[in-house]
């Protein structure tokens, strides 16, 4: 399998841009989400569910970031009937599921799948438990109905933790 980590990392090693914004880890989840143009729509997601301030605050956060593309493969109107206020349970839910409450670097994750002989279990701040695992250097995580997303671009660090982008939104068991 190719690996479709994409780490646009400079000489200097700074953070990869992503949705053609630059990524600064003196800035918190919320600050960077909101420049990258693949993101928008998890950006309203998140200020639909409340969670702005949630995930401006100290952290430590991991956040799996799913793309705008990620959110328009879900079936048709599925986001426009998550962002309504009635809904907001429910997005919550998902989008908490989005969230570990720690910095993973996608190394620590790779060493927790070694450790675990394959695949490691994933406690979300929402409540949910995915399975991470690797192929190459791209990590993966299994969500509560068997889908798998693809880390795409892994480790960009914020001031109150650690963004992977994911090309898949990951849903609950039930």
């Amino acid at each position: 399998m190719t690996s479709a980590v994409s780490l646009a990392y400079a000489d200097d090693h700074k953070n990869p841009m992503v949705g053609g914004a630059a990524m600064y880890e003196t800035k918190n989840i919320i600050e960077n989400a909101v420049n990258s143009k693949d993101h928008e729509t998890l950006v309203a997601a998140v200020k639909a569910a409340g969670l702005v301030d949630t995930l401006s605050g100290k952290g430590p956060f991991t956040v799996f970031a799913p793309t705008d593309d990620a959110f328009a493969a879900l079936p048709a109107g599925t986001v426009e009937t998550l962002l309504k206020p009635e809904n907001k349970d429910q997005l919550t839910k998902i989008l908490t599921c989005h969230v570990v409450a720690a910095d993973a670097m996608s190394d620590a994750i790779m060493k927790m799948v070694d450790d675990d002989k394959g695949a490691h279990p994933v406690k979300t701040v929402g409540g949910c438990t995915f399975t991470a695992m690797y192929d190459g250097g791209t990590v993966m995580l299994k969500d509560g109905k068997g889908n798998v997303a693809n880390v795409t671009i892994a480790d960009v660090e914020q001031s109150n933790g650690v963004i992977h982008v994911i090309d898949k939104v990951l849903l609950p068991a039930s």
